[in-house]
């Protein structure tokens, strides 16, 4: 565990693994937790992992005031220079998705590949959260109760055929509340995605890029991964059937894998 001064933030970050660095990023209200052990230790098998929270979220600094998407993309790139660090392989998802987009559209010489899962670029033809999901999760933050929230979010996250098993929520559970996400900043995230549009520019991006996307996703639609994978005409889009938002969580081996597998083969090795 160890915290860095980019700017003025503090950033809380977690390092570990052998290899070229790959930094990863989170999405809205996500923690360095929420990537969760079983996806991390595969890919410190083979990478020096770098796993951080967002400023104003989880054991990062607090925040005064709102941001753009932009401005959190200058976060990592400035992680990035406290590490000592010219490049990195990026993994974005969700919200750090986004920032990825703007980390490569801004710095494209500090990216060796990237990574873009579950994730969206603005722009016509994009989906935000559907009113279903947006209904659910309302309703558990409203009604005060944490874990009312926490069942909220987790079905909407997961898809149906893996909340299946019940006893997959524990897990969940202990992540959602093992590390502090202040509701004031998950709403400036909120504000933050809403001002979010690459969709015209994401054709300059020529890091080799891998998009992944489940057809099951609650939170941004598949049709996000199709039509980023559109706009992008080097990058490879993996389609994983009957899968959620959170789909680190629900295939980590599988996911471990893919990016496992698209870093490598971008530095030749």
């Amino acid at each position: 565990m160890a915290k860095v001064q980019v700017g003025s933030h503090e950033l809380h970050f977690e390092r570990g693994g052998e290899g070229e660095p790959l930094l990863m990023i989170q999405g809205m209200s996500g923690t360095h937790v929420a990537w969760g052990e079983a996806f991390l230790a595969p890919l410190r098998e083979s990478f020096d992992v770098i796993a951080f929270d967002n400023r104003g979220i989880g054991l990062s600094g607090p925040i005064d005031g709102p941001f753009t998407i932009l401005e959190m993309a200058e976060d990592a790139a400035g992680l990035l220079d406290e590490l000592g660090l010219e490049s990195a392989h990026v993994v974005g998802i969700s919200m750090g998705g986004m920032i990825a987009q703007d980390l490569a559209l801004a710095h494209p010489e500090r990216l060796r590949s990237l990574t873009l899962g579950c994730t969206y670029c603005g722009g016509p033809g994009s989906q935000l959260m559907p009113q279903e999901s947006v209904e659910k999760l309302a309703a558990g933050m409203m009604s005060g109760d944490r874990d009312k929230a926490i069942r909220a979010s987790y079905e909407v996250n997961l898809s149906p055929a893996f909340r299946s098993d019940e006893g997959r929520y524990a897990a969940f559970h202990e992540m959602a509340t093992s590390v502090p996400a202040a509701k004031q900043t998950i709403e400036l995230q909120v504000q933050a995605i809403f001002g979010h549009d690459t969709s015209g520019r994401l054709g300059e991006i020529s890091t080799p890029t891998l998009i992944v996307h489940g057809t099951e996703d609650g939170v941004l639609p598949y049709p996000n991964g199709e039509l980023i994978a559109s706009l992008m005409p080097g990058a490879r889009l993996e389609t994983l059937e009957d899968v959620g938002h959170m789909f680190w969580w629900e295939q980590p081996e599988r996911s471990a894998e893919r990016i496992r597998e698209h870093a490598l083969a971008a530095s030749g090795a």
